[in-house]
């Protein structure tokens, strides 16, 4: 996935710039500051908070400290795997010599202090988020607990982290900013399930591709143990289910959101998936890493399309 948003970066080809926009992983970066604008706007909803100049700081702060773990955690991942990437993704900066593995650890090491020095400086409920977050990404990579072998703890790693500890997390730091004493509301709690069960499905998902390293390297994963077409499926009925939640959730009003919007948004993404899944031959590699893309998109978009239904409520 990675490649097809090098081929349109805007950051120069041979730059140790554009090998650093490589390395920090673009979709995860493009996820990460997605949600952290996302729950600014929600939280603007359901706690009827009106927008200040003051929020852009608050807003710059929680993004720097987010991006920062992020950037930590992806970088770790790719240090303890440099042999695997050389078959899976070799145009990672590691495996293909642009950064070598001491300036890797620099990135890492400055990035995670700079994760939580950021936190402490902005709340109490962003530090936890935070070192909560950087503690489950280096046991996700790290010998000798590395849980990225073990399928199961693998994918509870990912979805714990991008479904409930970030959207959580998020919404206690934005109300504290904001001196809010109100427990989480209902419409919190509908997008972190929706998040947490849609990350299970990006994380079954993204090793379909990555079979032939994965296999050689002995990282046991969903995809080698039931096949990759039992995945695929299993992918988009996890998916399916999470739109047609959030549908109901519309319609029978389970939260303060508008029904109509949030009915029709879904609705046409839900299409929009299985229209796209005919498409894909898991025989083309290419072909599964642009739908893993565009599921990616679907993400993104979630964390766009769930505050504004919060507004237009």
């Amino acid at each position: 996935m990675n490649q097809i948003f090098q081929q349109n970066s805007p950051i120069f080809p041979g730059s140790r710039l554009y090998a650093f926009w490589k390395f920090s992983r673009p979709h995860t970066i493009i996820g990460t500051s997605l949600s952290v604008l996302g729950l600014y706007l929600l939280t603007l909803g359901v706690t009827s908070t009106n927008f200040s100049t003051v929020h852009i700081w608050q807003i710059l702060g929680t993004w720097a400290a987010c991006i920062s773990g992020n950037i930590y955690i992806v970088g770790l991942n790719q240090l303890e795997d440099v042999e695997i990437d050389k078959i899976n993704k070799p145009h990672l900066p590691i495996a293909s010599g642009e950064f070598t593995r001491e300036q890797g650890n620099l990135i890492v090491i400055i990035t995670g202090i700079l994760a939580l020095v950021i936190a402490w400086l902005n709340s109490p409920y962003l530090l936890g988020m935070v070192a909560i977050s950087l503690a489950i990404g280096t046991a996700y990579s790290l010998p000798p607990i590395r849980l990225k072998q073990f399928p199961f703890w693998a994918a509870l790693c990912i979805f714990s982290v991008r479904g409930s500890i970030v959207n959580l997390g998020l919404f206690l730091h934005f109300n504290w900013l904001f001196q809010r004493s109100q427990g989480i509301p209902a419409a919190v709690w509908v997008l972190t399930v929706f998040i947490l069960v849609f990350t299970f499905a990006i994380a079954i998902f993204k090793d379909i591709p990555d079979m032939e390293g994965d296999k050689l390297y002995n990282i046991t994963t969903f995809t080698l143990q039931l096949g990759q077409q039992a995945v695929f499926n299993l992918a988009l009925w996890v998916l399916t289910v999470c739109y047609i939640g959030m549908i109901f959730v519309g319609v029978l009003r389970l939260a303060e959101v508008n029904p109509i919007f949030l009915f029709i948004t879904h609705i046409i993404a839900l299409i929009m998936m299985w229209r796209q899944s005919r498409r894909v031959d898991l025989e083309d590699k290419n072909a599964i890493s642009r739908f893993y893309q565009f599921i990616w998109k679907l993400f993104f978009i979630e964390y766009l399309i769930f505050p504004m239904a919060c507004i237009l409520a």
